[in-house]
């Protein structure tokens, strides 16, 4: 394994490096494209809206930084697979505290620095680098791309500072600028393995509604096992099939029922908010991307609103009675360790 170095050693190379650097992100053309070698865009490392800055090759006192710092994102926040690959900890790193590398199939290796070792958000360090607390799988484990491969935190000499810093290697090299690949990232609507099960809370505001199908504005979501609501990146459209048996809110069976999809009048109104409960289904690319029709709902509910069915019941899928109590949808259990 190559030994990464996320800090310069002394500070008699710092002017220099730091000048290098700024070469390298000024120069047309001095960056690979970002992206995996087919030329489709790597998966935003985390799930949810946080912003970034381009701070590649900044001056620091131990040398300039290599990678980019997403900041302000809340503790455990889960952070993802930018790519297929083979996950590999580690651990002994004072500065980084702990962190993984990412050896992607494309051949770029990924570097993700302070995730969690604090078993509450004082930052008291007791957790450790262990697996259920710095990171999401085992030590070696092959992923999907978008799968959760640990949590963000505040671990080495980032405490106090919840924060993801993003490196990228190609062919496991020299660290490149991350903020185009960043920029580029396709950002996925929940994290999960492929191929296993899953179902979600979408919560938003009702944009089209008719022909078996409802189109939201989706301004966070929640995925069963193991997530929270998390805000999305601004307010994302989504468009869902409705179960033949599915349960909503009055308000949007009349508009359901129509043979076509149809724009409804009131987009914004805070009383159109509604929470959308997915069936439990497999994890395919096309539901991470909450792509039209791959996500499939059971019930559509309102606060203080009235349920009702819009086809026969389905004993397969019996509907809790509250709706808003974050309880995970029917036969999902809410457990990190999966279905």
């Amino acid at each position: 394994m190559t030994r990464h170095r996320t800090t310069a050693r002394g500070v008699s190379l710092l002017i220099l490096t730091a000048l290098l650097a700024a070469a390298v992100v000024a120069s047309p053309g001095a960056a690979p494209k970002p992206g995996l070698v087919d030329g489709s865009p790597i998966v935003f490392p985390l799930i949810g809206d946080y912003p970034y800055t381009m701070n590649f090759g900044d001056p620091r006192v131990q040398g300039s930084h290599q990678g980019i710092d997403i900041e302000n994102v809340p503790w455990r926040t889960p952070a993802i697979a930018a790519e297929a690959g083979k996950v590999k900890w580690w651990t002994t790193s004072a500065r980084a505290g702990c962190m993984l590398y990412l050896y992607g199939k494309s051949g770029t290796t990924y570097l993700y620095i302070h995730l969690n070792n604090d078993l509450t958000e004082a930052s008291e360090d007791k957790g450790g680098c262990k697996l259920g607390t710095s990171f999401a799988v085992e030590d070696g484990a092959k992923v999907t791309a978008g799968e959760q491969i640990g949590y963000v935190g505040d671990s080495g000499d980032a405490e106090g500072n919840h924060h993801l810093h993003f490196e990228v290697h190609p062919k496991d090299g020299d660290a490149v600028n991350p903020f185009p690949y960043l920029n580029a990232g396709e950002r996925l609507l929940f994290p999960a393995r492929l191929g296993t099960q899953f179902s979600l809370g979408l919560r938003g505001t009702p944009v089209a509604a008719g022909a078996g199908a409802l189109e939201l504005a989706v301004t966070s979501v929640r995925w069963w096992p193991g997530g929270q609501w998390t805000p999305v990146v601004g307010t994302r459209s989504v468009k869902v099939s409705l179960a033949s048996s599915a349960a909503v809110d009055s308000t949007l069976v009349g508009a359901l029922s129509r043979p076509e999809l149809r724009t409804l009048q009131a987009r914004t109104a805070p009383a159109a908010t509604v929470t959308a409960f997915t069936k439990r289904a497999r994890v395919t690319p096309e539901a991470l991307r909450g792509a039209d029709g791959a996500l499939v709902v059971a019930r559509v509910t309102r606060p203080g609103g009235t349920t009702v069915a819009v086809g026969p019941a389905d004993p397969a899928e019996p509907l809790p009675v509250d709706d808003e109590t974050d309880a995970p949808p029917p036969g999902v259990d809410d457990h990190r360790s999966g279905i």
